[in-house]
């Protein structure tokens, strides 16, 4: 049976696309096996790709996604199911408006304010609504029965200076941009002077790393200080990542050193002006002191600038934020529900207030004809709905060639927002089997083929945590599962077809096009870009079908040439069916085909300069990914394809560590 993902890690030139009653299958035999042996206590380590048996499975209820598929219509009962069980529970719930204004009580909008640092709206209702640790030293230890520890920032600086900042980031938090040249500015953000309301704390959690699991983890080098209410009612957690050692850094210094931090920064923001959901960076400042790192682990240590970014995210909780309390046993089963209420309550509050609905009761396929009403338990609704963001999240990756490196249970968000920026990396030449991270190379775990399928794996390991805590039953878990492949397929063929400019997906055309880029090594993301060039005009000589790929088919012979102009002319069939104008369609291409994007060498380049003091490349940088799908004329080299140096060790892939 094929893997959930469209590439196999093991030929590259050969693979098919997803299959979802393949996602149906691996869903029901992961939390099966996962609950059998109640992971986390006995981990079951899964090794990409795996062949499973059939299973009997939930009746899935694949809705479209606005996007024609092949395979037959769905029966009238089916279709009226088809939208998303998140987007239903949204629809009933009483949110603010996302505009810059609000009403002032007499129908004027009023401007939002632009705040000083000592002005912002603190609060703490982590600290404040759930257990924390009686104990605040830093010693590595294990923190049993709470959720957080009470720490202070604690990296030695010396004259911290200011790196880059986003005003962005700082209009989230009413922030007054104006603060950034405050000459203190660099010493509140490194940890050096207290924030005015701040309340700075390290959470506990724990995760499957690499497929075993790893007992407790927690925040070993990153430092909360708070969140912070805006105008808009939304909450902001403001957290300082390399600020000193937590009771969770076991054997490291709790710092951070400027190359990842860098990398870090502009990742953040990249992947935020590319519209797919992530983490904020606010700013990054230099500590002024160094920071020893064996970056390639052979026993030549250095000394490197240290760092420190202020990540933002409206929560920084994590599927191993809960397995760790439902690893240790009966007593912290009450935490795992106390930690769920929580993130209800202060980011899924629409789960507070559902009513009855047909579209959220779904019939599981079992003989017994159960049925699963999502109306019925809150908990089981809120696992669905981090299921499809989750799957929404991955699809998003694989539409921009993003690739996280490091997909272990800590490093996934609840939020379904992409969390923890380590060895990352955007495919250049298109390699299925690609993976950023040195620490993945011998099993290629988290390579860019397999990132649906481990997303889905991580779904099963929250599922289970869940149903460890008798928040879920085996049914409602399991729905949970199938509702990641039937929404991960959704929004990966949504995004193929607009990729190409096509009013109905294609399967044939599309995996056709993917084994083409992969025999050639293509360049995935000026592909896309130049493929919104081809015209849909049968009159064009056949010796001219590729001209307008000549940039990114380079070097391919006689017989790949033919290749390639064999799907030119589908491609152009299916255009011309279409019946969309080529400016038309142009234009929604390069809307959601990048131009530029964050790849390696250019962070690199980046860390460089920063390294002997240059900060500008690092802010002109920022600026240019701020924008990745316009032309911005003068900033083309930011496009080019990656030199020979760029594919040296510390450059094109990392360590976990980095």
């Amino acid at each position: 049976m094929q893997m959930l993902s469209h590439f196999s890690a093991k030929a590259s030139s050969s693979f098919s696309l997803p299959s979802l009653s393949h996602l149906s299958r691996f869903a029901a035999f992961s939390f099966r096996h996962c609950h059998r042996h109640r992971i986390p206590k006995f981990p079951f380590c899964l090794s990409l790709p795996l062949k499973f048996p059939a299973l009997p499975l939930l009746a899935c209820r694949a809705s479209s996604g606005g996007v024609s598929m092949d395979s037959p219509s769905p029966s009238p009962d089916v279709a009226a199911s088809v939208e998303s069980v998140a987007r239903d529970l949204q629809n009933q719930s009483l949110r603010n408006g996302d505009d810059d204004q609000r009403d002032d009580g007499f129908g004027n909008g009023a401007k939002r304010a632009r705040l000083r640092l000592e002005d912002l709206n603190w609060d703490h209702s982590f600290v404040r609504e759930l257990p924390g640790d009686p104990r605040s030293e830093t010693t590595p230890r294990e923190v049993l029965h709470a959720c957080y520890t009470r720490v202070l920032p604690s990296a030695e600086v010396d004259k911290p200076q200011l790196v880059a900042w986003s005003e962005s980031v700082a209009e989230l938090l009413d922030l007054d941009p104006k603060e950034f040249e405050r000459p203190d500015f660099a010493l509140l953000f490194s940890g050096a002077s207290p924030l005015v309301g701040a309340v700075p704390y390290a959470q506990c959690y724990g995760g499957h790393q690499f497929g075993m699991w790893a007992g407790q983890l927690g925040d070993g080098r990153a430092i909360t200080l708070g969140e912070v209410v805006n105008s808009k009612s939304q909450r902001w957690e403001l957290q300082l990542k390399g600020a000193g050692k937590t009771p969770y850094s076991r054997f490291a210094d709790g710092l951070a050193v400027l190359r990842s931090s860098i990398r870090e920064f502009l990742c953040s923001e990249a992947m935020h002006s590319l519209g797919i959901p992530t983490t904020r960076a606010l700013c990054l400042v230099t500590t002024g002191k160094l920071v020893t790192r064996d970056m390639f682990y052979d026993g030549n240590p250095k000394d490197e600038p240290g760092a420190i970014v202020c990540r933002v995210s409206q929560s920084f909780l994590r599927f191993g934020s809960y397995q760790i309390h439902a690893s240790r046993g009966k007593e912290d089963l009450g935490i795992v529900r106390a930690l769920a209420d929580y993130a209800i309550k202060h980011h899924f509050p629409h789960m507070e207030n559902m009513v009855k609905s047909e579209s959220l009761s779904f019939s599981t396929g079992d003989e017994d004809h159960s049925v699963v009403d999502l109306t019925l338990n809150k908990y089981a609704a809120w696992a669905v709905e981090i299921a499809e963001r989750t799957a929404s999240l991955v699809a998003s990756w694989q539409g921009v060639g993003f690739t996280h490196g490091v997909l272990n249970t800590d490093n996934m968000s609840i939020l379904g927002v992409t969390i923890d920026y380590g060895p990352f990396g955007f495919l250049d030449a298109f390699d299925p089997s690609y993976t950023p991270n040195t620490t993945d190379l011998p099993g290629r775990r988290y390579c860019f083929a397999n990132q649906p399928d481990v997303g889905l794996w991580n779904i099963a390991q929250f599922a289970t945590t869940l149903s460890t805590a008798q928040l879920v039953d085996d049914k409602e878990a399991n729905y949970a599962m199938e509702r990641y492949g039937t929404k991960f397929m959704d929004e990966y063929q949504a995004i193929m077809t607009r990729k190409l400019g096509l009013r109905k997906y294609n399967k044939q055309l599309i995996s056709k096009l993917l084994n083409n880029m992969a025999v050639d090594k293509v360049d995935y993301t000026n592909f896309f870009r130049s493929l919104s060039n081809i015209k849909a005009d049968p009159s064009i000589p056949e010796e001219e079908l590729l001209v307008p790929l000549k940039a990114v088919l380079l070097d391919i012979g006689k017989e790949r040439k033919e290749a390639w102009i064999g799907w030119v002319k589908s491609y152009m069939e299916e255009l011309a069916a279409s019946g969309i104008s080529d400016e038309d369609r142009k234009a929604s291409m390069d809307a959601v085909n990048p131009k530029y994007i964050l790849r390696n060498y250019l962070c690199q380049s980046a860390i460089d300069a920063a390294e002997q003091g240059d900060f500008e490349v690092v802010r002109r940088l920022l600026k240019v990914m701020e924008r990745p799908f316009d032309e911005q004329p003068g900033m083309e080299k930011y496009a080019r394809l990656p030199p020979a140096w760029a594919y040296r060790p510390g450059v094109c892939m990392l360590s976990c560590s980095s």
